[in-house]
C-alpha cells in the first residue's frame, strides 16, 4: 500500500466562507500514482468544516441559510462567556458538519457525481489561513 500527503493553505474571510477545493484534491489524486484507494481531506482546527455540494451560487446561498438556521450566530453560546471571542456559533457548526470527508478512488480518479464538489468551508469570525491536508492511501 501506497501513501502520500499534500497540504492546501487557503486564505478566509470573517464571514462563512464556502471554498471549492475540488481542481487542488482531484489533481494530487491524478498525480499520486494511486490508481485504486481512498483520498482524505482534512482541516485541522473547530471552527472549518470539509464536504460536498453542487457548487453553484443558489445552492451556496441555501446552504448559509441553512446553517444560520441551524446555528444562529447572533445567539448566546456559553463558549463566548468564557472565552469572550464571539466564535462559539462557528465551533458548533464546524462539531455538527464534521472536519473530513473520505472518497474513494477508482483508475485513478476520485470517485465525485457529475455535480458534485469539494468544499471548505470557514464558519469563524475573522479572516484565517487555512491548512487543508490530503491523504491518499490505495495501489
Amino acid at each position: 500500500m501506497k501513501q502520500h500527503y499534500h497540504y492546501l493553505t487557503i486564505g478566509t474571510t470573517a464571514g462563512l466562507d464556502v471554498l471549492d477545493i475540488t481542481d487542488q484534491a482531484t489533481n494530487f489524486a491524478a498525480g499520486s500514482g494511486i490508481k485504486s484507494g481512498l483520498f482524505t481531506a482534512s482541516v485541522p482546527g473547530s471552527t472549518a468544516s470539509i464536504t460536498t455540494i453542487e457548487y453553484e451560487s443558489g445552492v451556496i446561498d441555501d446552504l448559509k441559510r441553512a446553517i444560520e438556521e441551524l446555528v444562529p450566530a447572533d445567539r448566546p453560546y456559553a463558549h463566548d462567556r468564557r472565552w469572550g471571542d464571539g466564535n462559539g456559533y462557528a465551533h458548533v457548526r464546524a462539531a455538527l458538519l464534521k472536519p473530513s470527508l473520505t472518497i474513494p478512488i477508482r483508475n485513478g480518479h476520485i470517485v465525485l457525481g457529475t455535480w458534485q464538489q469539494m468544499v471548505l468551508l470557514d464558519f469563524d469570525n475573522r479572516p484565517r489561513r487555512r491548512k487543508v491536508v490530503f491523504h491518499i492511501m490505495g495501489e
